[in-house]
């Protein structure tokens, strides 16, 4: 579903990333994880092709994305850190030129858009204004979009920021509802409980290299190790 070849990115004299190989299939949950600075958001827009690789591949249920990008991204639900919704329109009308935009029916739409922000708890909202909103209903309501044509792939970028507990909790369980249906979902976050909890593999990134991969099991040295043990342990590995 998710395949980088050696993939690098330069910013000119700066190597972001480095000869990254990462495979994530159906129905898994993948956790990036990393320091400030390790490449994590690069990678991510190397993935849903907001950026070219200096170097390497990235596929996209097989699909070369630098090559065939529009064909890639028919299949990637993108929800990035700070996402971008356009303040003057509503969730329902928001909802409805996102769905346009992937040619979906109207009774596609309606059904869709309405289940979406029933399961987010944004139903009594679709009707406002999106600049009224907070920062969780903006991140609730741009999973709600990303969610709406059915993509295989979603590609997140710290899914819980601003998100309250309850919300945290919806979240969380709506990924794990995707995965069990045999879709693909990437996240990169600093929340290293939620990987914890909800990652089936975990990939740890430092100065732009994939220094260790695997499930959080394989990673402790101890069954009394949580993730964040693991974490400084590894890079503390990596410093020696």
């Amino acid at each position: 579903m998710i395949s980088c070849r050696n993939v690098s990115k330069d910013y000119g004299s700066f190597r972001a990333l480095d000869g990254l190989n990462l495979d994530v299939g159906e129905g898994e949950i993948y956790g990036l994880i990393g320091p400030n600075g390790a490449g994590k958001t690069t990678t991510i827009k190397l993935l849903v092709g907001l950026l070219k690789p200096t170097e390497g591949t990235v596929l996209i249920n097989g699909i070369d994305v630098e090559k065939d990008g529009l064909e890639a991204k028919k299949f990637v639900g993108y929800i990035p850190d700070e996402p971008f919704l356009y303040e003057r329109l509503t969730p329902s009308e928001l909802m409805n030129f996102k769905g346009s935009l992937h040619g979906m029916a109207k009774d596609a739409i309606e059904q869709t858009k309405g289940e979406l922000l029933d399961l987010l708890g944004m139903a009594d909202y679709r009707n406002d204004l999106i600049e009224s909103f907070s920062l969780g209903m903006r991140q609730r309501l741009a999973i709600a979009v990303a969610l709406l044509p059915s993509p295989s792939i979603i590609i997140v970028d710290e899914p819980l920021v601003g998100l309250d507990p309850a919300g945290m909790k919806r979240v969380k369980e709506i990924f794990a509802t995707l995965a069990g249906e045999g879709r693909t979902v990437f996240i990169s976050t600093h929340m290293l409980h939620v990987v914890e909890e909800i990652c089936t593999r975990v990939g740890v990134l430092n100065r732009g290299k994939l220094i260790v991969e695997g499930t959080v099991e394989t990673l402790r040295d101890s069954q009394d190790e949580n993730l964040e043990t693991v974490f400084f342990r590894l890079f503390q590995e990596v410093a020696r």
